[in-house]
């Protein structure tokens, strides 16, 4: 497999990315301090009404959700501005640079 057709995921965990291993199982964690704590997670909501899979925040980390979700709708309303008034293509591309920048930075949300 080469380094073009390999896929990448998310961590279930932060988010981050997670490059595919290439033999056995897919990856769920870049890192073994995330598969500790999803671990942790799990075992602390188990006997609760709280599914499994649930995640948690805190009120301010929901908040910081809430606001990054707030930059990439600002940047994606920047790129389409740019695009209806006829902006230049590198105006656009480094526009569009900056819009995947901050959504993969809202990706990461622990």
């Amino acid at each position: 497999m080469n380094s073009a057709s390999r896929r990448t995921d998310s961590c279930v965990w932060c988010g981050r990315q997670v490059a595919e291993s290439g033999v056995g199982r897919r990856r769920r964690y870049c890192r073994q301090s995330c598969r500790q704590r999803a671990y942790e997670q799990r075992n602390q909501v188990k006997g609760t009404s709280i599914p499994p899979d649930a995640v948690v925040l805190t009120p301010e980390a929901a908040s910081a959700i809430v606001d990054r979700v707030f930059q990439v709708r600002c940047a994606a309303e920047d790129v389409a501005t740019a695009v209806a008034e006829g902006a230049a293509a590198e105006e656009v591309k480094s526009l569009c640079a900056d819009l995947v920048k901050i959504a993969r930075e809202a990706e990461c949300f622990r």
